[in-house]
This record gives structure tokens, sequence and C-alpha cells, in this order.
């Protein structure tokens, strides 16, 4: 009798907890950092990625592609449960990711592209050395999207978010992997100083410890900034394809570490609040 009332008691101890952690694990995600490359052809076939965002439980991803075929395609393919959201990438090869900022060509490039009616951001922009963000075609390009309230996807070290925003105060940045080393204490002054910067975390350092633990500065900062952080898979070679479930899998274990609000707003909900209403494309 005893034995079966304890027994009883561990199943409802395990009910409470149970359905919420089966629930953190399969929240939905937003991939807000997605290249689906045309080089001439894509890795995997549109059927195949469609199949690895299902599984993922990724509901929306930002897509940015070189060249924006990739992106063209994603878009037309119109998959049920994905919401696509198209970026301009400003680059036609690998070699345009050294010279765009000087380039006028990648100008006329997104000028063309802004006319298909359904982009609403710029990047990635790579910005290896933060005195190429002062380059002329830079300057357009960040000007160009603070007028059309477009969302720019900025590669760069702290410094060039700076000069970024220096173009144009109306300026919206999503940095990408933010600032991968670039110190928590950086990225707060950074956060703190521009309300329209959010962090992405793609091959972002120190957010967890070798075990997988969230990091006590990296929960702090969560904890402060919820609302300012997006998870993505920068899918820019072969091997983040073949490695998207791990990306994945890791971002949920830190996410259920944190308290159920933050890691819903990390995990989908900036997203959906920065680029919503959602799209019919």
């Amino acid at each position: 009798m005893l034995a079966r009332f304890l027994n009883a008691i561990l199943l409802g101890i395990l009910a409470l907890f149970v359905p919420a952690a089966t629930a953190q694990e399969r929240m939905p995600i937003f991939d807000a950092h997605l290249h689906y490359n045309w080089e001439p052809t894509p890795f995997y076939p549109l059927d195949k990625v469609l199949e690895i965002f299902r599984r993922n439980n990724v509901t929306g991803i930002v897509a940015n592609s070189r060249p924006n075929t990739g992106t063209h395609a994603l878009v037309a393919a119109k998959s049920t449960g994905l919401w696509v959201v198209p970026f301009i990438r400003p680059a036609r090869t690998r070699a345009d990711l050294q010279t765009w900022f000087k380039d006028p060509a990648i100008f006329d490039l997104v000028e063309a592209e802004f006319k298909r009616g359904y982009y609403r951001g710029i990047g990635e922009l790579h910005l290896y050395d933060s005195a190429n963000a002062r380059g002329e075609i830079a300057v357009k390009v960040v000007r160009f999207a603070a007028e059309r309230g477009l969302y720019l996807l900025a590669h760069c070290d702290a410094d060039a978010i700076e000069i970024l925003f220096s173009h144009d105060p109306r300026a919206k940045i999503i940095w990408a992997h933010t600032g991968f080393s670039v110190s928590v204490a950086r990225v707060q002054e950074l956060l703190d100083k521009y309300p329209a910067l959010w962090g992405e975390l793609a091959y972002r350092g120190g957010i967890t410890e070798g075990s997988g633990k969230l990091s006590p500065e990296w929960k702090i900062l969560f904890s402060r900034y919820a609302d300012r952080f997006l998870l993505g898979s920068d899918t820019w070679i072969n091997e983040r394809w073949l490695s998207y479930d791990t990306i994945f899998s890791e971002y949920r274990n830190w996410l259920a570490q944190l308290p159920r609000d933050q890691a819903t707003k990390i995990a989908h909900g900036n997203a959906e609040r920065l680029f919503g209403p959602r799209s019919t494309n």
C-alpha cells in the first residue's frame, strides 16, 4: 500500500516536470541567420532543406544567400509552416565579401533586388576591418536601409557597429555572431547605447562552459536583455548543413536553463516581433 502511494506521488511529480521539459525541447525556433548558397547549385535540394527545418521545428528563417537565387527559391517555395524573411545579400560571389563596401555594382544589385518587393533587410554585411564600415557603398547601403525601414545583418566588430549607426540614427542592426568574442561588458555597453541593436548568436563564444552549462555572465546578460537576442545557424559552408541538428540541439540545451519567458523570446519571439506581421509570401 505504501509503495503504491509513494509511486503515485512520484508519478505526480514527474507529470509536473516532464511536459514542461518536452515543451522546451520542441519550442519553435526562428533561424535568424541562414544562407542557402548556390555555387553554382545548392548543397541540398530545396525539399531536403525544408525537411531539415521541419524536423528541428524551425518555423521561421532570415534567408540571405550568395547569390540571391537561393533566397528567391526559399520565398517561392511557400512552404507551409515556414516563415521566410528575405534579406538582400550584397554579394554575387565569395570574393565580393572582401570588396562590396567600395563596389558601385553592389549598390546597383541592392537597388535591383529591392524592386522584388518582399525584402525586409540587407546582409550579411562582412566588414573584416572596421575602417571598411566607412566605405562609400557601406554608407549608401546603411542610408538606403534606414530610409526604407530595412534591417542590416552586420558581421563586424564593436567599433564597426558604432560607425554604421553614425551613418544614420534610424539604422536597425542585427549584429551577426554578436561580435564572436567581444567582451560581455562591451556587448552590454552597445545594447544600452543603441536600442535598435540586436545580437545574433551563431558562433558566439562564451555562452556556455565546457559542460554545456550556461555561463553566469551570459545568464545575467540574457536576464537583462532577453528581448535583444536571436538565434542563427549560419549555414555558410556545407558542413553547417550537415551539423544543423546539432547546432539547434545545443541551442535548446542552454535555452532550457533559462526561465521559459526568456527562452521563448530568444528562440522565436524576438524575431517574430521584429519581422511581424507575418508575410503571406
